[in-house]
């Protein structure tokens, strides 16, 4: 075959090979389907590692940036109504006194040192006690 056969035939089929140059738009397009391609088998292989993942509850949230207003303003009522509730769940110094009234009570004889000991029965009927206060 003659070298102007073969560059006439170049010549008059399309540009497909390897070497033609594509356009802006082909490029965007291929790389869309290549990053759609790879991200579906990472997020794909991740998924069906193993199913028990999905029953998992989000435990850690990021802290928010200092351009996240409203996100720190959140975080500091919630912790503010968290300590709240907390602080109701303590005893206040009245019932504190009475608890120790109760144990002290139903202490039970060997002491050692200074400290007293409670056995099971006592504090059974310490609690018996409590309950009947309230």
């Amino acid at each position: 075959m003659d070298w102007k056969e073969v560059l006439r035939r170049r010549l008059a089929t399309p540009n497909t090979g390897p070497n033609r140059k594509k356009s802006e738009q082909e490029l965007k397009d291929e790389e869309m389907d290549l990053f759609t391609k790879y991200y579906s088998e990472w997020k794909g292989g991740r998924k069906n590692t193993n199913e028990f993942y999905k029953t998992i509850p989000r435990f850690y949230y990021r802290l928010p940036a200092e351009d996240e207003v409203l996100l720190q303003k959140l975080r500091e009522e919630s912790r503010a109504v968290f300590l709240q509730r907390k602080s109701r769940e303590l005893l206040d110094n009245e019932e504190l006194q009475n608890l120790w009234f109760l144990l002290d009570k139903h202490q039970t004889p060997p002491m050692i040192g200074e400290e007293a000991m409670i056995n099971y029965e006592s504090f059974l009927k310490a609690i018996f006690h409590s309950k009947s206060l309230c």
